[in-house]
């Protein structure tokens, strides 16, 4: 053990602060650490299969790369765990409200010593709450600037942004380039080894124990769980694909699931990549002239703009925001969605996307954004159960991942504080962005008749049930006069209240 670090209290480290900026940093080195699988923590709710398998391997694998420095406990709850560890410890700030206060009563107890900031994120909690006083909208663009301004990333000797361009999202939106699959390199993918062995024996023993009850298929391991696999991750994607990342982040393609995406979160989100670092290096490619800016400011507006901001408003907003229904959705998913039931879906986008977070527990930006919240939007789904959805059936959701992305982006149930508008689109915005529609049952140019897509008449359907309340919306009057116009609107409307195949 580092003599300085003798006599310390142990380091708690929850199963999403895996990296070496949580327990290799200055104070922390050397420091015993804790690691507690606590029971209770899939137990109570249906997580893909894949997202308990990562936690559970990044634990194992950070306790083995530490040797006799760290110590796993398995216990029903955290709080048993830090009992039966039977010492004080000091932990960095969780990242949910209930682990939150789960930390206060233990500290109460004199479990725990000392709540360290988190080395997870680049800008403290206080700054956050200095920047967003007296706001009453928050927009992200405008975190996103002051955060290069501050962190000095991207930026011209005078101060002004590189290139002359904040961003270049408008460079980032092309269609699909007329064929099944990008020509870029391929990500990595992990080798699998005798942990992930380990750890599918035990989650098959505590599926069929009754202890778990998980959705979704079961492997391979497409995600790094170590530092050292993180790092190769990171490589591959800033080597040989984050040049050709921009110009078609927006686009689906059904046989390329990964496309030029970092597929970054998973370690991120572990806490096995330190996110400036991450975009400092990415800033050093555009630097040396091995990556086009637009796709360098692409990839560090959503590290250091919208990862930041989703985190800083989990907690700016509280636990209240979950309740926010500014839309009065009300219903509740149907039994093939919270399933994962893709072979029950016949429109081939909807399909698509729901059969990777079967398989995979992942789906790009858009896919969750325009296909998987376009319909729930569209449909009325309860954002608040919508939420923890997303949370539990993605590999890299985590309570504060969620609310600020569904209830504000997706779904505009907070009427405007995250977003500026509903983001409802019919069928012509997916046929334009992807190849699905070719050969889909439905016809994105439709709105009623048997092939009606349901996304194009969804989305009247939608504007139609919320005109009242999205009248006040500047953006939305356009659309809205439009409404107006369809001379078939009852007809449509009746039909997608009464449709029972999507």
């Amino acid at each position: 053990m580092n003599r300085n670090a003798r006599g310390a209290d142990p380091l708690w480290l929850f199963g999403d602060q895996l990296g070496p900026h949580f327990h290799d940093t200055a104070g922390n080195s050397g420091r015993e650490v804790l690691l507690i699988r606590s029971a209770a923590a899939f137990a109570r709710r249906p997580f893909h299969r894949q997202k308990i398998h990562l936690v559970e391997a990044g634990i194992r694998r950070l306790a083995a790369d530490l040797g006799d420095r760290a110590r796993i406990v398995d216990a029903p709850t955290y709080a048993e765990g830090l009992r039966r560890f039977g010492r004080p410890v000091v932990v960095h700030e969780p990242g949910s409200h209930a682990a939150e206060a789960l930390v206060r009563r233990l500290q109460e107890q004199g479990l725990v010593t000392e709540v360290l900031p988190t080395p997870g994120f680049v800008r403290s909690k206080e700054d956050f709450a200095t920047w967003a006083k007296d706001r009453q909208r928050f927009v992200m663009e405008d975190f996103y600037r002051d955060q290069r301004r501050r962190f000095g990333v991207l930026l011209e000797p005078d101060g002004g942004p590189a290139g002359g361009k904040w961003n270049y999202d408008h460079d980032n939106r092309r269609p699909p380039p007329g064929r099944s699959t990008l020509p870029v390199p391929a990500p990595w993918f992990p080798a699998e080894d005798e942990v992930d062995e380990q750890v599918r024996a035990d989650l098959d023993k505590a599926e069929r124990d009754g202890e778990i009850h998980p959705v979704g298929v079961d492997g391979p391991r497409r995600f790094a769980v170590s530092q050292a696999e993180a790092e190769e991750a990171l490589d591959r994607f800033l080597d040989h694909r984050l040049a050709t990342f921009g110009p078609h982040q927006d686009a689906m393609l059904s046989a390329d699931w990964a496309m030029s995406h970092a597929l970054l979160s998973v370690p991120l989100n572990l806490g096995l990549l330190d996110p400036l670092d991450v975009v400092r290096r990415a800033e050093e490619r555009y630097l040396s002239g091995t990556a086009p800016l637009a796709s360098v400011e692409g990839f560090v507006r959503q590290i250091l703009g919208w990862r930041e901001w989703i985190w800083h408003l989990y907690w700016h907003l509280g636990p209240d925001y979950l309740k926010r229904n500014e839309l009065d959705a009300r219903r509740k998913l149907p039994r093939w969605w919270k399933e994962l039931d893709a072979d029950a879906v016949e429109a081939a986008c909807l399909r698509t996307a729901l059969a990777g977070v079967r398989d995979r527990g992942y789906a790009h930006h858009i896919e969750r954004l325009m296909v998987l919240g376009n319909h729930a939007l569209q449909r009325g789904y309860d954002p608040a159960e919508l939420t923890g959805w997303f949370a539990t059936a993605f590999v890299d959701g985590f309570p504060w991942v969620m609310p600020a992305n569904v209830v504000g982006m997706s779904q505009y149930a907070d009427g405007g504080v995250v977003g500026t508008k509903p983001y409802a689109a019919g069928g012509a915005y997916i046929s334009r962005m992807s190849d699905h529609c070719g050969g889909c049952t439905y016809d994105p140019k439709k709105r009623v008749g048997a092939d009606a897509c349901p996304f194009t008449a969804g989305y009247w359907a939608f504007l139609d049930r919320n005109e009242e309340r999205l009248r006040g919306n500047p953006r939305m009057r356009q659309p809205l006069n439009g409404l107006r116009r369809l001379a078939d609107l009852p007809d449509v409307v009746a039909r997608e209240s009464r449709r029972q195949r999507f």
